[in-house]
């Protein structure tokens, strides 16, 4: 009996304690929490004025605006490499050496053969000329005449085709060398040494350096909204940064039948370090910028997502809108119904519905209804205040240190 008294004093003690007290401040401080409790904690950003663009975003490679092809006129061996891949070479620099004697002799004979009928054509003009003076006073007879026509004649004409011969014979011997047409950068050399080149081979392919470019292909409703002119800013697809600028300079007047895609080209007008060709980079056409638009995060959107039924067609058709949550006084959420507008990234312009100025609920805005009290915290509140260490790193000490807070907490 005695024991049982032991134990009923000290529960009834604790109990006067919980339910009594002559201040009554846990009292208060009980409905201090409930009150707080009420209120839902929210990050919130200000709503502010700034430009914002509209952006069509496709992927394209860098190549030179023109690529040369590179083919042998003459054919023989290849007893000289100039040039190779990578070799920045400028307009009339050799790039390959061809066997050239026997070219050199066609040359030197074609020489000699024009002197010969040089001197063949000099001296039957002068005959014509005589034969042509003693006809006016009769002292020839017409057959006499016009065998010095003929010949003459004859001599004009061989003269005539061995110009022609020494044009082509002295063009031959040129085009042992193999030339670049243009100032560029050699992307490809397919002859060596010893190999038999030949008019129909493509010996080296030339990249011209007057520019570089991007070939992007759109779907039609962005294709139909490019124009020439628009400004693009690339960015190579593994950085962060603008690698380029550019402008659009061609557009396909079709689109393509296998793909139905329309082609679009982009000139280079700046390029960062990052940009070499055939690197891929992501492009971002500027189809249209709004100055002074109120932006918010895209983050601080509420979608609404209703279900409708087309009775013509008994088709399913999404009918989304859009709405933001403002804190008024720092303390009330009211819902506000938005008209978006552009969007760029994680940006979005806001046509109706909200002014600069206004506080947007940008966290914690999905567990909100109309007019919900709130309580703007600091963005820290939303993450652990402690950093999380794993067990297997942590120190000796840490772990001590661990276990007694455990202990007295129990």
């Amino acid at each position: 009996m005695k024991n049982l008294q032991y134990v009923f004093v000290p529960l009834f003690v604790i109990f006067i304690q919980a339910c009594g007290g002559s201040s009554g401040e846990p009292t208060n401080n009980f409905r201090g929490n409930n009150q707080e409790e009420d209120a839902t904690s929210v990050e919130t950003i200000t709503a502010s004025t700034q430009d914002i663009s509209q952006q069509i975003k496709s992927f394209g490679n860098v190549r030179a605006q023109e690529i040369v092809e590179v083919t042998p006129q003459v054919s023989n061996r290849i007893t000289k490499i100039y040039a190779d891949l990578g070799d920045t070479v400028q307009q009339g620099d050799v790039l390959a050496k061809i066997y050239d004697a026997t070219y050199r002799d066609q040359y030197q004979q074609a020489k000699s053969q024009l002197e010969q009928n040089r001197a063949s054509y000099v001296r039957d003009s002068l005959q014509f000329q005589r034969q042509k003076e003693l006809h006016r006073k009769d002292l020839i007879s017409s057959t006499e005449f016009d065998n010095a026509k003929a010949t003459f004649e004859s001599s004009k004409a061989q003269l005539q085709s061995a110009k022609a011969n020494l044009t082509e014979s002295r063009e031959n011997l040129a085009n042992t060398e193999i030339t670049s047409p243009v100032y560029g950068v050699v992307l490809s050399r397919n002859i060596s040494e010893g190999d038999l080149a030949s008019n129909g081979q493509v010996a080296y392919e030339v990249a011209n350096l007057i520019g570089l470019q991007a070939r992007v292909h759109l779907p039609m409703e962005e294709w139909r909204d490019v124009e020439i002119g628009q400004e693009v800013s690339f960015r190579v697809s593994n950085q962060s940064n603008v690698s380029g600028k550019g402008r659009v300079t061609q557009i396909s007047p079709r689109l393509d039948a296998s793909t139905g895609l329309g082609e679009v080209v982009i000139s280079l007008t700046e390029t960062g370090q990052s940009i070499y060709q055939g690197v891929l980079v992501e492009s971002n056409i500027t189809v249209k910028t709004h100055n002074n638009a109120v932006v918010i995060p895209r983050s601080a959107l509420v979608e609404n997502v209703q279900t409708l039924i087309e009775p013509e067609s008994n088709t399913i058709q999404l009918d989304r809108s859009y709405s933001v949550f403002i804190v008024e006084d720092d303390s009330l959420a009211l819902q506000r119904d938005i008209t978006l507008g552009i969007e760029q990234g994680d940006k979005v312009e806001i046509i109706r519905g909200i002014k600069a100025g206004d506080e947007i609920v940008t966290t914690g805005q999905n567990g909100l209804s109309d007019s919900t009290k709130v309580r703007i915290a600091d963005p820290q509140n939303f993450n652990p205040s402690q950093k999380e260490v794993p067990i297997d790193n942590m120190t000796e000490e840490e772990t001590k240190a661990t276990s007694q807070d455990t202990s007295s907490t129990s």
